[in-house]
């Protein structure tokens, strides 16, 4: 088994800022704080970049579970993203070929397929996963 070596200022650095799983929001405050300052250094050591980052992963732990978006359907997520970039019907007739299939889509009468999923990530700027 090998060993993991840190430098000097890195073990300093982890007992000034002990690391730990965060489940908290006061503890998130704390460590979001920490990792701010951090940013905002003109210059950091390689030991304080190195806690930035983990930092930044506990984090994110703990708002990925603890901000859970809903899951919303795909139909629910294209008329959200029409309303945010002020599209009407005869906007997406691009994306979806004709304005019947637009009408069909929009109206639940037609399922989005591969290619309007792609169509539509391209269009708003999201992940295809937005619309499963």
């Amino acid at each position: 088994m090998s060993s993991l070596t840190v430098s000097r200022e890195y073990s300093l650095l982890l007992t000034k800022v002990p690391p730990k799983v965060i489940r908290t929001e006061k503890e998130n405050e704390a460590y979001t704080e920490i990792l701010y300052d951090l940013d905002q250094r003109k210059k950091v050591t390689p030991a304080e970049r190195d806690l930035a980052k983990l930092l930044t992963l506990l984090i994110e732990d703990f708002e990925e579970r603890r901000y859970q978006l809903p899951h919303s359907k795909p139909l629910d997520v294209l008329h959200f993203l029409m309303d945010e970039h002020g599209l009407m019907q005869k906007d997406l007739v691009s994306v979806f070929g004709t304005p019947s299939i637009v009408s069909e889509v929009l109206s639940g009468k037609r399922e989005l397929n591969k290619e309007h999923i792609k169509r539509l990530s391209d269009q708003f700027h999201v992940s295809p996963e937005v619309f499963f």
